[in-house]
């Protein structure tokens, strides 16, 4: 069985930087497009960033030009490094694998039903 583990949250000032981690355990890696999403308080669930087997990566416009996705070479670890924070960025984020589950989400044309537990990101003025 899957299992996401995120880590990396934190609360920092605007302009400030943080560095969210996904660790992928359980059943082997075996492909699939892995995202980040963000729960803001009050909020619908988000995507941020997605990656595809292939390596290539989509971006919310929020995100674009703040926000790089990344996947180690174990293909194991999923990062999310965020420049220039802004209050809005604020939420829970959450590591997801694309597929079925109890609980799914969209982010283009890619569900998502696999989830770690999520990481709060808070970012004050």
């Amino acid at each position: 069985q899957v299992q996401l583990l995120e880590s990396g949250g934190g609360s920092v000032q605007a302009g400030g930087s943080l560095r969210l981690s996904c660790k992928y355990t359980g059943t082997t890696y075996s492909g699939g497009t892995m995202a980040w999403f963000r729960q803001p308080p009050g909020k619908a669930r988000e995507g941020v960033a997605s990656i595809r087997t292939d390596g290539s990566t989509t971006y919310a416009e929020s995100a674009k030009g703040r926000f790089t996705l990344s996947k180690a070479k174990d293909k194991d670890t999923l990062d999310l490094k965020m420049n220039d924070l802004k209050p809005d960025d604020t939420g829970m984020y959450y590591c997801a694998l694309e597929g079925w589950g109890p609980s799914m989400a969209t982010m283009g044309e890619t569900t998502f039903g696999t989830w770690g537990q999520g990481t709060q990101v808070t970012v004050s003025s």
